[in-house]
């Protein structure tokens, strides 16, 4: 079981560093300057509820493994995602092999799969890796779907 955690994320505005806790209301943003921060976290069975489910924000969720190459290719883009989308988004990444309820309630069959998540409900999903204009647009399209 993973505890909850935070994060040290360096604003791309002023450059000072805040924590950013992986499970929290509201949307970080910066202590010195008040700009909207990235939010990626981790999560597993245990935090799943408290970390995405309770999240004020839409959640894109990345269901991976560390044995995947396709995984491993993706991860950079997402991260550089949640920093486009800050304020707007949170990233949470779940490892499928040591999270094997979450991979049976998604129904995850291939890794990466990516959910878009809002209070819990799933609003929009892609299976396997694809590159960042395309998730971007994917991104884009299922947050216009939303409102």
């Amino acid at each position: 079981m993973a505890a909850i955690t935070a994060e040290v994320v360096q604003c791309e505005q002023c450059g000072k560093k805040n924590r950013v806790p992986a499970a929290g209301t509201g949307t970080p943003k910066c202590g010195n300057c008040g700009a909207p921060l990235p939010w990626i976290a981790d999560a597993d069975d245990a935090t799943f509820a408290e970390v995405v489910e309770q999240a004020d924000l839409p959640v894109l969720v990345d269901l991976w493994a560390p044995w995947c190459g396709p995984c491993r290719m993706v991860s950079p883009v997402l991260e550089t995602l949640a920093r486009r989308y800050a304020g707007r988004v949170k990233l949470v990444k779940v490892n499928v092999d040591r999270s094997p309820e979450i991979s049976r309630r998604f129904s995850v069959q291939a890794v990466p799969t990516l959910l878009l998540t809002d209070h819990g409900q799933v609003i929009a999903r892609q299976a396997g890796a694809a590159p960042e204009p395309a998730l971007r647009q994917w991104l884009d399209n299922a947050l216009a779907a939303r409102r």
